[in-house]
Parts: structure tokens; sequence; C-alpha cells
């Protein structure tokens, strides 16, 4: 019994202490990120580049699609409904978008991972 009680403390105690180190920050990619752009730099970009942009979601143009802008122009992004996670912005609300270009022959629009509202 006591052998029992002394190994299920010791993985609690070895458990505890992983949970520590992780959230004081141990480990992980501490390197360069993707630094913010504007969308008329986004649009110079090829397939698949990622991008950081601050803007404005302005108008919904359905099937999870919707026009974005910043001072250098606008730009289609899709935003997959479980990508918004909780947050609800309108018109008026300055967002920041991270996500990938996607670029076909006609045109390029960002595929939004994530909208931290600002």
């Amino acid at each position: 019994m006591k052998k029992s009680l002394f190994v299920l403390t010791s993985a609690m105690m070895l458990m505890t202490s992983g949970n520590v180190l992780a959230q004081q920050g141990m480990g992980g990619y501490t390197g360069p990120s993707v630094e913010k752009t504007n969308v008329a730099d986004a649009l110079n970009l090829g397939d698949d580049k990622a991008v950081v942009l601050e803007g404005k979601i302005v108008k919904n143009l359905g099937d999870e699609k919707y026009m974005f802008a910043d001072d250098t122009g606008s730009v289609t992004v899709e935003i997959d409904n479980e990508d918004w996670r909780g947050v609800s912005v309108n018109e008026n609300d300055t967002v920041e978008i991270k996500g990938e270009t996607d670029k076909d022959l006609m045109n390029l629009e960002i595929d939004v991972d994530s909208v931290t509202k600002k």
C-alpha cells in the first residue's frame, strides 16, 4: 500500500511540475514571427504567405466571406465560423486578422485563422 501511494504521489508531482514549467513559458518557438502588413502589400504576395493585417471588416459578402479594409485598400477574407472564437465585431471595430494568402489565377483572398478585436 505504501509503495502504491508513493508511486501515485510521485506521478502527481511530475505532472504538476510539468504544468508549472509550461505555465512559466518553458519551451516553444522564440524566433521571428510574421510582422503586420497592409492590404496593398498583401495583394502582391504569392499563394500561401502568412499575413497579419489590422483594419476593419466592413461588409459581409455571404458564405463566410467578408470585405476587409485598411488605409491602403480592401481584400476579400474568408473566416470560417469556428475561427471567430466568440469574437463579435461590426464595421466600426478595428481588428487584427492572422491568416494566409489564397491566390488563384484571377484574384487573391485571405484565409483567416484568427480574429482579434483591438
